[in-house]
């Protein structure tokens, strides 16, 4: 098939509207709004003819509609495949890549708000703030110096993951908190870990010493239950443990049956297996647990930023140039057969 036709679908809408008012002005773009109860005839009817698709975020986005090996191979024109920030984990990224399809995140977009939310719980959780809270409300004339705080100014922060978020979340535990950073990262070099204001350790050593532990690294094959019941027994039962990554990268059943036994001093969770919580979560039954529903990139600044990112990316896609943030880049050389089949010309590297 040759054609001119730039056609991205996308479900419901975007986090912010900035994208389609971008994309709507973009010239030769054909932008076509699906909704996730839709037949499915009618889905890939239109899929079978888009170049592009603009994913939901994964707690939003209906099963059937990630983009699995059995979704890509009934369209046969599509070129790119965009989560809306950084996590792709809903993509099949391997069959993209085997399909000759681009997989793009907007990774970066949400650092600073991702960031300010594992260092909110570290506060929130060092200071007592949780139990505090609780306690104040169940028994008026609480004992404020029952729950002594954990100052955070040189204590330890072990950050599993230092890329765009975990390299945020060190500079402010540093810069702003005066903390010692260490960080767990086996994809970068040693001078990356000088340049983003942390010490580079093993995992064991980062469970051991840290006063808290920030996960802020993608689910993977490689990392998923990376952490379970033997990171967690390496805890000193004053740590605190607090992600803001994805589900499934730690065994949330290890994490619940580790604050049982009291191996931490608490937790802050954002992510979960199954997003999002319901009521009941074993979780839920500590006090000295703080719970989010998967909110940490959910900011006024962080929506709007992962709108325009998503859609001035898709209009360098969709005319023919690489992707600024491609996750897949061993597809190229069977992405650029493709597109040259299906557009009439190759894209530009």
């Amino acid at each position: 098939m040759t054609t001119n036709a730039r056609r991205l679908v996308y479900f419901e809408n975007w986090i912010d509207p900035v994208a389609e008012e971008i994309l709507s002005e973009a010239p030769g773009i054909e932008l076509v709004r699906l909704n996730q109860d839709d037949d499915e005839d009618k889905v890939f009817n239109v899929m079978k003819t888009a170049h592009g698709y603009q994913m939901l975020a994964k707690t939003e986005m209906l099963r059937k509609w990630w983009p699995d090996r059995a979704f890509i191979e009934k369209c046969p024109n599509l070129l790119a495949v965009s989560s809306l920030g950084a996590g792709y984990d809903a993509c099949d990224d391997a069959a993209c890549t085997e399909h000759g399809i681009m997989v793009m995140n907007n990774s970066g977009a949400n650092s600073d708000s991702v960031a300010q939310h594992a260092i909110g719980m570290v506060l929130a959780l060092g200071k007592n703030m949780i139990r505090h809270d609780r306690k104040m409300r169940a028994a008026p004339g609480l004992d404020r110096m029952a729950y002594p705080g954990l100052e955070a100014t040189g204590k330890t922060i072990g950050i599993v993951g230092l890329g765009n978020i975990g390299q945020r979340t060190a500079k402010i535990a540093k810069h702003a908190l005066n903390m010692n950073v260490i960080a767990f990262d086996p994809h970068i070099s040693e001078t990356d870990f000088a340049e983003r204001d942390a010490t580079s350790v093993d995992l064991e050593t980062l469970f051991k010493t840290s006063d808290f532990i920030s996960v802020h690294c993608p689910l993977t094959n490689e990392t998923w239950h990376m952490i379970g019941a033997d990171q967690f027994a390496l805890m000193k039962p004053s740590a605190y443990f607090v992600s803001t990554a994805r589900g499934f990268i730690h065994d949330e059943a290890a994490l619940v049956a580790a604050l049982a036994k009291d191996q931490m001093n608490g937790a802050g969770i954002d992510v979960f297996d199954e997003e999002p919580p319901g009521p009941g979560h074993p979780l839920m039954q500590f006090e000295n647990v703080l719970m989010t529903p998967h909110a940490a990139g959910i900011t006024d600044v962080c929506n709007y930023r992962m709108a325009q990112w998503g859609a001035e990316q898709w209009i360098e896609v969709l005319n023919g140039r690489r992707a600024p943030r491609l996750v897949n880049p061993i597809c190229w050389d069977t992405y650029v057969e493709r597109h040259t089949r299906i557009t009439g010309h190759a894209p530009e590297a």
